[in-house]
């Protein structure tokens, strides 16, 4: 086998071997040739399954940002199977003067997943389901208990079933490369349950996906032939070595002074622009490369795109954020990866780290601006009309300007990150005491509301306006043009106790509740995807101009006030306005008819008439959908009642 591992500072790398076990050190290498910063060398008679790891001697000086220490048991970074999961244990620590193999996974020597040929990623028309790989099955009792947990329980036909049922088109898997605790977890009895803190990229993670990379490809597969694409959220800004008070597992000990930014003016401290305590150098080239081949190797196995968390970083150099940056074009320009859906965290903590808009133009973003703005206008928050009419019609002020489709709009009110819809309506308040951390965690910017009762509630009349509310925000994001993401759990009534920040809850608590589903919300969610599904109208990737494209048509949209008038710069400015109307017209092309819708968002606490637009001759408005839970069938009139707090769709359709 050819062994080679990147150090500019290292004075000599190891290749240690290990027994079947993985429990005795074997034999010890040291790797006899050096180019440039590459120290490499053949060794014989090692073959496929075999266990090894790597040890790095050199300087240990901090204040130069050296950190090598020979103690250490090293995970090769290239790693693409593992025998076992990270654990902490002491002797991982600096503070620690014994070997640190016996606590340590070993890399197992495999080849690579065989290459997965996916046609293009095709964003127009797509819905995403944000699922935790691990929470997602853990609670489910038609899956064996040996899978219940694994990647392979996605490839179950339980959770095919599901997700087909459901209607999304594609799956956002929450990270599955190895991962480790945080070094405070332990003792607060808690353990990770997300999966934000990597220290092998290549490799998944033993715990949930013991087979290694033949379980991972076969239930991509199983997704694929369900008709769902596969995106991986992958954390590629900073690893779970942490700070100086972190384990050694990996690159800090390979090479910490190349691998990470450090402070340029004390490079003993790290650089956070992540608020994870490190961050990658992803300018430079050893973690460029990295990252590079980490994100190749998902796309072997066949993933349709990726995630990117906090993807500021990304693009971070010496001065700042630039889309050219190396790993970005890299990325773009990539044979394999350039076909694939990219979808960009646009920030992180750092100076200047909000990008939203500021991607290359092929990329994807997560849009907060329309979560916030929803969730303001639904709580009943001033000045919201016109930021929610532009979100609404595709956030083309963001999106456009670089000729970027509407569909690059992740549009989202929940994600893992935050409450769940049901803890939205049922909180003003983040409840994050079971996190150990005083309740000081997760952010307290929710523009959440809890309908006249704080938490779990008994009332009827409380409860029946949380279950409106979800089913009217529910309505607001699949009604939206832009591709919607939907949070595993909200469509079936997942809380999570008003715990916004639940990283470390790996229990019920972020399981999903198969049970103990809201079964009426989740046959309105499938109605509600059924319905955007089959109406074009709602998921156009052009812009939205308020203009007819067509002598003598319909404008493209029309927002209107409640009395059927057009609205003026007033009616934008009124902070008492809590009505948003739109008629949205699509003329026919030839192959589809022309079509005409009616939207209103209703957040007033009463009901409200409002004038419909004069259908077309031959044609009369019909309700779609309307999220209060009435179902009124037959031809409207020219008038119609909004209920309090609702969402309504019409339909211009040929009359009978």
């Amino acid at each position: 086998m050819n062994v080679a591992v990147f150090s500019a500072h290292a004075e000599a790398i190891f290749f240690c071997l290990f027994d079947p076990s993985g429990e005795r050190e074997i034999e010890r290498v040291r790797l006899p040739q050096r180019t440039g910063d590459v120290f490499h060398g053949h060794i014989g008679g090692i073959g496929p399954g075999a266990r090894y790891g790597l040890r790095a001697a050199g300087p240990w000086d901090p204040a130069r940002g050296h950190r090598f220490d020979f103690g250490k048991l090293l995970c090769d970074p290239f790693a693409i199977r593992l025998d076992r999961r990270f654990r902490l244990h002491p002797t991982l620590f600096a503070s620690s003067s014994a070997d640190s193999a016996p606590a340590m996974p070993k890399a197992i020597v495999a080849p690579p997943p065989p290459c997965a040929s996916r046609p293009p990623f095709v964003w127009e028309g797509q819905v995403i389901y944000e699922i935790n790989p691990r929470g997602f099955t853990m609670r489910q009792s038609r899956i064996p208990p040996e899978l219940r947990g694994r990647f392979a329980a996605l490839g179950h036909p339980v959770s095919l079933a599901y997700l087909r049922r459901l209607g999304v088109s594609a799956v956002e898997l929450m990270p599955v490369a190895a991962t480790i605790d945080a070094p405070h977890l332990p003792a607060l009895g808690l353990s990770d349950a997300w999966g934000y803190n990597p220290v092998a990229f290549l490799a998944p993670d033993p715990r949930l996906a013991p087979e290694g990379w033949e379980e991972i490809g076969a239930a991509i597969k199983a997704l694929h032939a369900a008709g769902l694409a596969v995106l991986l959220d992958i954390v590629l800004n900073h690893t779970g070595e942490y700070d100086a008070s972190g384990p050694t597992v990996s690159l800090r000990g390979l090479d910490n002074a190349s691998y990470y930014r450090l402070d340029p003016a004390d490079p003993a401290r790290y650089v956070d622009d992540t608020g994870c305590r490190n961050t990658l150098a992803l300018d430079q080239p050893p973690a460029l490369r990295l990252a590079m081949d980490a994100l190749r190797l998902w796309a072997r196995a066949g993933v349709d795109g990726f995630r990117f968390d906090l993807a500021t970083v990304l693009g971070r150099e010496l001065r700042g954020f630039d889309p050219a940056a190396p790993l970005l074009t890299a990325i773009d320009q990539d044979p394999l990866l350039r076909h694939r859906a990219r979808i960009a965290e646009p920030w992180d903590v750092g100076p200047g780290g909000y990008r939203l808009g500021a991607f290359p133009a092929a990329w994807g973003e997560w849009n907060d601006r329309y979560r916030d703005t929803v969730r303001r206008f639904w709580r009943g928050d001033a000045g919201q009309l016109g930021t929610l009419a532009t979100c609404l019609a595709g956030s083309a002020d963001i999106f456009t300007p670089r000729h970027r489709p509407l569909s690059r709009s992740i549009n989202f009110i929940t994600a893992h990150d935050g409450f769940t819809l049901a803890d939205l309506v049922a909180h003003e308040r983040k409840h994050n005491e079971a996190n150990g951390e005083g309740n000081r965690d997760g952010t307290e910017a929710n523009y959440s509301w809890n309908n006249g009762s704080e938490g779990a509630s008994n009332d009827p009349a409380i409860l029946a306006r949380r279950a409106a509310d979800r089913r009217a925000l529910l309505a607001i994001l699949l009604l939206s043009r832009g591709t919607p993401m939907l949070a595993m759990g909200d469509e079936s009534g997942r809380s999570q106790g008003g715990n916004n920040n639940p990283y470390a809850q790996d229990n019920p608590l972020t399981w999903f509740d198969w049970e103990g589903m809201d079964r009426d919300l989740l046959g309105f969610t499938t109605r509600l995807l059924r319905l955007r599904r089959h109406c074009a109208l709602l998921r156009g990737e052009a812009p939205l101009r308020g203009a007819a494209s067509e002598a003598g048509g319909l404008p493209d949209i029309a927002w209107r006030r409640p009395d059927g008038q057009e609205m003026t710069v007033a009616d934008w400015q009124d902070p008492a306005r809590r009505t948003l109307i739109a008629a949205v017209y699509a003329p026919g092309d030839g192959a589809t008819p022309a079509q005409r819708s009616f939207l209103a968002l209703h957040a007033g606490a009463f009901p409200i008439e409002v004038v419909l637009p004069p259908p077309r001759a031959g044609r009369h408005w019909r309700i779609l959908l309307e999220s209060a839970g009435r179902r009124r069938r037959g031809a409207l009139g020219a008038r119609l009642t909004l209920p309090a707090r609702a969402v309504v769709l019409a339909h211009e359709g040929a009359a009978d």
